[in-house]
């Protein structure tokens, strides 16, 4: 199983992508990019792991923020998530 997301960098500079696959039973897989300062599609996914459960029990959330250099954190930009389909609990 593995966590996947394709966008587009439209904000003129490079970004900082941290992307999440999530398991019900607490395990987790994250993987950094760097979404270079280019529009054109590109993907930041996890490693693909062996994770226990029903695959329609794990989240994965994309974050991007504005790049920095050093060990902070940029300014957090909008973030997208899986949602479980309806009647389906977590």
């Amino acid at each position: 199983m593995w966590a996947r997301t394709y966008y587009r960098n439209t904000v003129g500079a490079p970004l900082d992508a941290a992307l999440s696959l999530l398991g019900p039973d607490g395990h987790s897989v994250r993987s950094r990019c760097v979404a270079g300062a280019g529009d054109g599609p590109s993907l930041c996914e996890t490693p693909r792991v062996r994770l226990k459960g029903e695959p329609l029990r794990h989240t994965a959330v994309a974050e991007f923020a504005v790049h920095t250099s050093g060990a902070e954190v940029g300014r957090l930009l909008p973030r997208a998530g899986s949602t479980p389909p309806p009647g389906r609990e977590r």
